[in-house]
Order: structure tokens, then sequence, then C-alpha cells
């Protein structure tokens, strides 16, 4: 064997140990701590969990373009289509700080940082369209390339590092609501109305439909 040969047998034997010591250490902390999710990842697992969202979208995922016009309106379709089925999760501002985005495993990601802003449209559409194993995003679609819902989606997430104030009130109006926020403003309502009955109307449920 030649000495070329030597040195990439024990860059192999070093890059495998490596990733050995890793599991193990993974292993050992899983052991210590149990598998529950309030733990923050670590950074092996987030260098794992980038790399696996990279092996997961086929390679045709990345030259998928956008069909609709980069406008006001597209932006203003996909705003909407967010705050109604993706904000309990990702927030209004994309970041993920709610109570269910913080309590996921993965964290719902920021999706104004590049982690996702340096996906290209046809990737993010297609994390939106089938979801992606072993984090909580569910599949949206039905897996093809020309849902206008979603594209619209897309044209709103790459917008949201430049998102305003007024915007994200705006949205606040279309986000799902509670049975208990039905009850109190049907109550509010009802006092306005000048009405002395109690009784308030049942919350329509919410199914999202995409």
């Amino acid at each position: 064997m030649t000495i070329r040969g030597h040195a990439m047998t024990r860059l192999t034997a070093l890059v495998l140990g490596l990733g050995l010591a890793i599991l193990a250490f993974c292993v050992v902390g899983l052991v210590r701590r149990g598998i529950g999710t309030h733990d923050e990842p670590t950074p092996a697992e987030a260098l794992v969990a980038r790399a696996l969202r990279r092996l997961a979208m086929p390679r045709r995922a990345s030259g998928l373009k956008n069909p609709l016009p980069a406008s006001e309106g597209t932006v203003a379709a996909g705003r909407a289509h967010f705050a109604d089925h993706c904000a309990s999760c990702h927030g209004n501002d994309g970041k993920g700080q709610t109570g269910m985005g913080r309590n996921l495993y993965p964290r719902a990601p920021d999706m104004t940082l590049a982690a996702t802003q340096s996906l290209s449209d046809g990737e993010i559409y297609w994390v939106i369209e089938n979801g992606m194993r072993l984090t909580g995003m569910p599949a949206w679609g039905k897996g093809g390339d020309q849902d206008e819902e979603t594209w619209a989606l897309v044209s709103f997430i790459r917008h949201l590092p430049s998102a305003t104030e007024q915007e994200i009130r705006e949205m606040k109006r279309l986000n799902p609501k509670s049975a208990a926020e039905f009850e109190e403003e049907n109550a509010a309502e009802a006092f306005l109305r000048g009405d002395g009955s109690t009784s308030t109307a049942h919350a329509p449920s919410h199914q999202p439909s995409h």
C-alpha cells in the first residue's frame, strides 16, 4: 500500500472513530436524561438533522420554480393562509416562539434565518407538501408540484424576514381561535347588544384544508 493509501486509511479510521465517539456520547446522554422533548437538541443532533433534511428531499426539488408572480397579492394570500394554518406552531412572525413550536423536537425553526432562507423555493415547497420525517412537520399537500396555496406560502416565507409589525398584527385576526376565545367574543358581543342571555354559541371546529 502506498503512503497515500495509508494516509487515507488512517483518515477514514479517524472519521469513523470520531463518529462512533459522538454516537456513544449521545447514547450516554440519552440514557442519563431519558428521551423527553424538554431538552434542546445537541449540536450533533442538529448537524445530523440538517444532513438528513438534505438527503430527504429529491434532487429535482431544488430546481422547482414558483409559478406565481412575485406580487403583493401573492404574499397577502400566503400571509392569510400562514396565519390560519401555520402560525400555531411557527408563530405569525415565523420564529417558532409558540407553546407548540417550542415543545416540538426538534423545535420549530426560526424561518427568518439562513437555515430556512438558504433553501431554494422548490425545497421549501417540497417540505410543506411532503412534510419531514422525525420532526413535527406534517405533509400538507398531495405531493404534486403545482399547488398554488403552497406556492403562495413559499412567497410569504420568503417575505418573513422583512414582515412589518402591522402585517403581524393583522395576522392575529386570522389565527384560529379556541373555544374559550369564541365564548369570550360572543359574550362581549352579547353585552354590547344589551342581550342578557349568558348562553354562547358553539365555536366552529377548525379543520385545516391544507
